[in-house]
């Protein structure tokens, strides 16, 4: 089969959470991925590679949701 998002296969194991993670999604052109988690952090992760881009610190508890906003380059937490 296709190793493709849409084939539903498993591209990558986004590691780095250090606890369970509440909500992920894709941005609008479908190449990056925001996790947020019960550790406090959002995470940007590179859909190619699963690389993780950059961790949002600062939470003072858990980040249950997380989403894009226009432009690409802005992303929301809500903790």
């Amino acid at each position: 089969g296709s190793s493709t998002a849409a084939s539903g296969a498993c591209l990558h194991e986004l590691e780095g959470h250090e606890n369970i993670v509440y909500f992920a999604v894709f941005s609008p052109d479908g190449a990056l991925v925001l996790t947020s988690s019960n550790d406090g952090t959002a995470k940007l992760w590179n859909v190619e590679s699963g690389e993780c881009i950059r961790t949002l610190r600062g939470h003072v508890d858990t980040v249950f949701s997380v989403a894009f906003s226009p432009p690409l380059s802005t992303a929301g937490v809500l903790d």
